[in-house]
């Protein structure tokens, strides 16, 4: 069995109460993983060619307000 099939069969068996709580847990940990990733990225200006060229956008005129 792999690693990830015991993992369904561990959740798959959890009850509601725990699910409710997994559930939770899980989806604190993926925005953190999420966040962690994100300030990687913008630390060694893998989004800067996206950020330059949404600035130059809004300087040229092809911006709108929200």
């Amino acid at each position: 069995m792999t690693k990830m099939e015991q993992l369904e069969h561990e959740i798959s068996a959890l009850s509601a109460p725990e699910l409710s709580e997994f559930r939770r847990w899980f989806t604190e940990f993926d925005a953190k993983v999420w966040d962690d990733q994100f300030a990687a990225d913008v630390q060694i200006g893998t989004l800067d060619q996206l950020a330059d060229a949404a600035l130059a956008d809004h300087r040229a005129g092809r911006s709108r307000p929200l």
